[in-house]
């Protein structure tokens, strides 16, 4: 894979942006579920505000800080042990998201389901990474498989398909080919990171088994 194509699905495929891509979904496949008529009404957007402070804006400027205050020596954190404090930070970000959304009450039980997941495979990978290296984007990406056929499953929100808008109409998508496309992404992401020499294929593995895992977890806590 050319590294300018592997570094652009890095990037989309980071998993700070797992929660944001699944809420778009969410609120594009039926936002009555939220509360609201569409996905542009005021609460979509100050909801959408909420989660992207909480999961990207906030612990990005948290690792921002900690290369010039000598926590990691690069952003990339190619060493394992550089990646004890962020993920330590993030999932701290992401509980306070979790109990956030919980106290409003406002939230449908799904996106707290993958919120608590997020949250979950974010400490799994914390500890994994004490022994052994652990893709995170890989994380992402399984939680985002886990996350979408969860979505699968649910009558409220199987019965409706994503429609995007489009010059001229709209395109309706089923779940089944979006979770065909977050399937082909997870793959594209993993190769993306083989091909910067990020980790090797054990790692990847990891990821994925540990993401899917976790949000199937949050599933049966809550």
């Amino acid at each position: 894979m050319n590294k300018i194509v592997a570094h652009f699905f890095s990037v989309i495929g980071h998993p700070m942006l797992i929660l944001i891509y699944i809420l778009l979904i969410m609120l594009a496949v039926n936002p009555q579920q939220f509360g609201i008529v569409s996905m542009t009404d005021r609460r979509a957007v100050l909801l959408l505000m909420s989660v992207f402070t909480t999961t990207i804006l906030l612990p990005g400027f948290g690792l921002a800080l900690m290369k010039p205050l000598g926590f990691i020596k690069s952003l990339q954190m190619a060493d394992k042990q550089e990646r004890i404090g962020p993920y330590i930070l993030a999932g701290v970000f992401y509980l306070w998201l979790f109990k956030n959304l919980e106290s409003v009450g406002q939230t449908p039980t799904l996106y707290l389901v993958f919120v608590l997941g997020a949250t979950i495979g974010l400490f799994l990978n914390f500890f994994i990474n004490i022994f052994t290296k652990i893709s995170v984007h890989a994380a992402g990406m399984g939680g985002f498989i886990a996350m979408i056929i969860l979505l699968m499953k649910q009558p409220e929100w199987a019965k409706y398909g994503l429609g995007l808008p489009f010059p001229g109409g709209t395109i309706e998508m089923s779940l089944t080919f979006v979770l065909a496309v977050v399937i082909l992404l997870a793959g594209l992401v993993g190769t993306s990171r083989l091909a910067l020499g990020a980790h090797v294929p054990s790692d990847l593995y990891r990821g994925y088994a540990t993401g899917f895992v976790a949000v199937l977890l949050a599933g049966a806590i809550l």
